[in-house]
């Protein structure tokens, strides 16, 4: 291709992958002669300063991680003629297309991919990230059997609010309804898979988008179906309630260790590995070593991010790479439920990079090779910026972008922060029907101050109008930045028989108008 910028000091060898969002190459650093996958970002995001600003975000949210669990990040390059994240790679396929070759798979090497994975979703939990995405097409299984997670597109903070965001199939209860990011959400979606892998199917099964809702919150573990053994790991991890789970994914990982060790005894781990390889060995041509034709990125937010040594947020020249801060809203959903689409998938196509570790890559997931994380013994190319002398392979690279976001030096003796305030002028709610057992409440806050200010949601179910009737479940309770332009947004799965479903908010501190109720009459009475 004629007049496309290239990040400077790598040798393209060729294309792995390309979508609306970019492209992603195979390359040879030229000093060290070290593969690596480089995703180019698209000249359309790249305009985009909000879409920039999370790009680089992103970065510091997860560039403390310490894991070979984890893509390394070699380097983030920017400049006038576009932006670029250089990646190890990876040799390796997603654990989407070893199922849909070999439909299922032994419980052995079920847990040694659900192990695997969870030890670099362990090591986000330990730095307060939540990853909201773990499916099949981000667990990466190399060619010795090892297994990776991958792809924190819309990962968050533990506790925040960033709105409902995931993958369907694999979204817990809490994740549905909005509530904040949370390691035990993880625990839900990594049980999920772990089921498919044992079962060849998901957990659920829902026609639509409203159907599969509601039985993730409603309808009963299948953990039956799952071989007698490992059934306390599937109900433990698919529990309704999060506080019924394994706190996080190193709780999960020592529940799962004890179990396969008293059902498939001290060498279940090897054994498990010994087959995953078998598996993978049976689609050569689908590695990126294979030289495979490029194919197609994936049309969703997918990024994956890791670190090399000596790499760490605030050092000078840091800039976010290899994400996309992605917030699903359900008033705008586009979802097939067998497909196992995530969340917003019209929305979410804002950035998908694949990441990689020696050997090679391929483009992220199904139906060809995912480009994820692996730890590698291959050197790692050292990267400095021009005209500074090539370093030695030995040394870990550098974040080393072209242009370097502004950055403010803080006084030495801050001044103390005012006490936050706030004053809330009026809170508004309306109610609609979203699916057959599925509401949603849009809050509107308007406040003024600097303080947070708590909406707590209240949901009922009768059969008159006017009248809210009886409380249906328990209340919600979100939090509203004063100054934030998009209203609050809640899910709720209304469990009464009424044909009235209503809400009402009540804000902290008390807003000048009230508590605001709204009605709806659902579709499935009919007006006598």
């Amino acid at each position: 291709m004629k007049n496309v910028w290239t990040v400077p000091g790598y040798a393209h060898v060729r294309e792995l992958g390309s979508g609306g969002s970019g492209r992603v190459v195979l390359a040879v650093h030229e000093a060290t002669g070290t593969p690596v996958a480089v995703k180019y970002l698209s000249d359309r995001l790249r305009e985009d300063p909000a879409f920039v600003g999370e790009f680089r975000a992103e970065a510091r949210l997860l560039g403390g991680l310490d894991t070979p669990y984890v893509v390394r990040l070699y380097e983030y390059v920017e400049g006038p003629g576009g932006a670029a994240i250089v990646m190890e790679l990876v040799d390796g396929i997603s654990l989407r297309v070893l199922l849909k070759q070999a439909g299922q798979a032994d419980p052995e090497a079920a847990l040694v991919v659900l192990k695997g994975s969870l030890l670099g979703l362990a090591a986000a939990h330990r730095a307060g990230v939540v990853h909201r995405d773990y499916k099949p097409e981000n667990v990466l299984v190399a060619s010795d059997g090892s297994s990776k997670l991958v792809d924190f597109g819309i990962a968050a903070r533990r506790g925040t609010t960033p709105g409902v965001a995931g993958t369907p199939a694999y979204m817990a209860p809490e994740q549905w309804q909005g509530r904040p990011a949370s390691p035990a959400a993880d625990v839900y979606a990594a049980t999920a898979t772990f089921f498919e892998c044992l079962t060849g199917r998901k957990p659920f099964a829902g026609e639509n988008f409203a159907e599969l809702a509601v039985q993730h919150m409603e309808a009963p573990v299948p953990e039956t179906e799952a071989p007698e053994p490992v059934r306390p790991l599937i109900r433990r991890g698919l529990a309704k309630a999060p506080e019924q789970r394994p706190e996080n994914a190193e709780a999960f990982v020592a529940e799962l260790e004890g179990v396969a060790l008293a059902a498939y005894g001290p060498d279940w781990e090897e054994r498990g590995q010994r087959k995953l390889a078998a598996l993978a060995a049976l689609l050569p041509l689908l590695f990126p070593s294979a030289g495979a034709p490029a194919a197609g990125t994936t049309a969703v937010a997918t990024t994956s991010i890791g670190n090399s040594a000596g790499w760490a947020p605030g050092r000078r020249g840091l800039v976010a790479a290899g994400a996309a801060l992605v917030l699903g809203v359900l008033a705008a959903l586009t979802y097939s439920a067998s497909g196992g689409e995530p969340v917003g998938a019209s929305a979410l196509n804002a950035f998908a990079t694949s990441s990689a570790s020696p050997g090679g890559a391929g483009p992220a997931p199904a139906p060809g090779p995912s480009v994820s994380a692996t730890p590698s013994p291959s050197p790692s190319p050292s990267l400095s910026p021009s005209p500074s002398p090539t370093p030695s392979p030995s040394h870990p690279p550098t974040v080393t972008p072209t242009t370097t976001p502004p950055t403010t030096k803080p006084p030495t003796t801050p001044p103390p922060s005012p006490k936050p305030t706030v004053v809330v002028g009026a809170v508004s709610v309306t109610l609609r029907e979203t699916g057959p057992s599925l509401g949603q409440a849009t809050v509107t806050v308007e406040a003024k101050g600097t303080a947070p200010v708590t909406v707590v949601l209240e949901w009922f179910n009768g059969d008159a109008e006017g009248k809210l009737g009886s409380p249906d479940g328990s209340p919600d309770t979100l939090t509203y930045q004063p100054g934030a332009a998009a209203p609050l947004v809640k899910a709720h799965a209304f469990s009464g028989r009424g044909c009235y479903w209503g809400v009402r908010a009540t804000t902290k501190p008390a807003a000048g108008n009230g508590s605001p109720t709204d009605q709806v009459f659902i579709r499935r009475c009919t007006i006598s």
